[in-house]
């Protein structure tokens, strides 16, 4: 019994460095976050193929039907603190396990509700809770293990998403056609069951550099100042400095160690100040920023939910309108890829090339109501896909640049921006149904996307005013005002000097 306890502990334990690796073990977590993406944002943006079939086994309306999307997004991203505090008490991997267990539960449980009230419960809360603990977890831990390649490979990670609507969407449109929806729920929540799996190969990072130098920068580059300090509790990942006799070993793996002790009063006043510090709210920049994502995320989840009924509607063949989603997939892929090559050059501010795409967006969404047939709604699937794939990978590592909060207070801006984004989340989808229920065409539902994306760009404009001081001055002249107040009192020290010499 004690040797297998050895051997899962050598298998599934801590992994050792004494630099953030930039691959290694790395490569087998971002092969787990692809697969997460696989089987949560994947999942997700292809439900819209079932929107017709629950529509009407139910005998509800669309904006009804839409309130399972919204209820589980909204309760994905509203959790996100709860996400956070759990692994950081626990760890990522019994987080992600567990998560994994009830996406699974919750998916399977769909095939036997009766109403959609009962989906709201099973998707909505059950599955979206699940997505939570699955999502946030695995992308955190895999910015730890990379430092250098962690734009390219979280890029080429999150791209499992696409990959699944490309995937998903015809496939499970063919199956529902063969065994219908509830037993394709059933196919659908077992293959969820892998993300417990991807959880139990998230192995905590443990960075022990080979001198105290190395320590200093470890903790600045490696790991965000909040997480090296609140991993402590659950041995993610810790900097341990290294002893006199351990300071000469070389090499890149070390063998493993004994998470750091921290003292238990230390690490509740660690916790509580990580938990309930919102001063980032005080942020002008960051408080238009977070107004931004809470207006563009309208138009983040509704048009895959419509987009195959708008095909439909003009004409297109069920099977063929499918392949919408799919399409949108491949572009988003490429948008993925692309917008990472862009953001490295260097020639634009980071900020500026995401207004360009936010921008863009908006005239993509309002083109959707316009065109009529089937390649016109190609083109505006591909546009709107290679953007999405722009916008979805930069919006929340934007958040690491100077222009918004820093990379030094990202940790803390993180979670309160995905929660203030979970409210549009909640009411993107419905809104959209309740103008198709009201103008009994699809397309009225891409006008709540285009306006929200709208004055999505307009904050994003904002942000870097704010930056600045000119919307918002309170901090930058407390600032002023505590350094005049040092100066003044430094002056008569150094009167004091002068006159004690003289």
């Amino acid at each position: 019994m004690a040797q297998r306890i050895f051997r899962l502990r050598g298998c599934f334990g801590s992994k050792v460095y004494s630099e953030v690796p930039d691959g290694g073990w790395g490569w087998i977590v971002a092969v787990a976050f692809f697969l997460v993406e696989v089987f949560t944002y994947g999942v997700i943006k292809s439900f819209g193929i079932f929107l017709k079939d629950l529509m009407s086994d139910f005998d509800e309306t669309n904006s009804r039907v839409s309130w399972i999307i919204s209820i589980c997004v909204f309760v994905m991203t509203f959790t996100a603190p709860l996400s956070t505090v759990l692994s950081n008490r626990f760890g990522f991997q019994p987080v992600v396990m567990f998560g994994g267990f009830l996406i699974s539960l919750g998916t399977i449980s769909t095939a036997f509700t009766s109403s959609i009230n009962q989906m709201y419960l099973t998707i909505g809360f059950v599955t979206g809770l699940g997505y939570c603990l699955t999502f946030l977890p695995t992308v955190t831990i895999l910015s730890q293990y990379f430092s250098r390649r962690r734009s390219v490979v979280t890029a080429m990670a999150s791209t499992g998403e696409s990959f699944a609507i490309f995937a998903f969407a015809p496939a499970f449109t063919a199956l529902k056609n063969c065994i219908g929806w509830r037993y394709t729920m059933v196919v659908i929540g077992t293959l969820q069951g892998i993300t417990i799996i991807c959880g139990a190969l998230l192995r905590p990072i443990v960075i022990k550099p080979t001198s105290q130098t190395e320590t200093e920068q470890k903790i600045t580059y490696s790991l965000p100042g909040e997480q090296v300090q609140g991993f402590g509790s659950s041995g993610d990942s810790i900097v341990q400095s290294p002893e006199p006799e351990q300071s000469l070993k070389s090499g890149i793996e070390l063998e493993e160690v004994e998470p750091l002790q921290i003292n238990p009063k230390q690490q509740d006043n660690t916790s509580k100040n990580r938990l309930l510090d919102l001063t980032v709210l005080k942020e002008g920049s960051f408080l238009c920023y977070s107004a931004f994502g809470l207006f563009a995320t309208l138009g983040f989840f509704a048009p895959q939910l419509y987009v195959v009924e708008l095909s439909a509607s003009l004409g297109t063949e069920r099977d063929k309108a499918a392949y919408m989603l799919s399409t949108m997939a491949i572009s988003e892929i490429f948008g993925r890829l692309s917008i990472g090559w862009v953001m490295n050059c260097g020639c634009i501010r980071k900020i500026f090339v995401l207004l360009i795409c936010v921008s863009l967006m908006c005239l993509v969404l309002v083109l959707f109501t316009i065109v009529n047939g089937f390649w016109g709604l190609v083109v505006c699937c591909v546009l709107y896909g290679f953007l999405l794939g722009n916008i979805a990978s930069t919006h929340i590592p934007m958040l690491a640049e100077d222009d918004v909060v820093g990379i030094q207070r990202m940790p803390l801006a993180v979670g309160v921006y995905v929660c203030i984004q979970s409210f549009a989340g909640l009411a993107g989808p419905p809104l959209g149904g309740v103008l198709v229920d009201i103008t009994q065409n699809y397309s009225a539902a891409f006008y709540s996307c285009a306006a929200g994306m709208g004055l999505g760009a307009i904050f994003l404009g904002l942000v870097r005013p704010a930056k600045a001081g000119h919307l918002c001055t309170r901090r930058n002249n407390g600032e002023t005002n505590s350094a005049v107040e040092q100066v003044s009192k430094d002056k008569p020290e150094e009167q004091g000097n002068q006159e004690a010499k003289s």
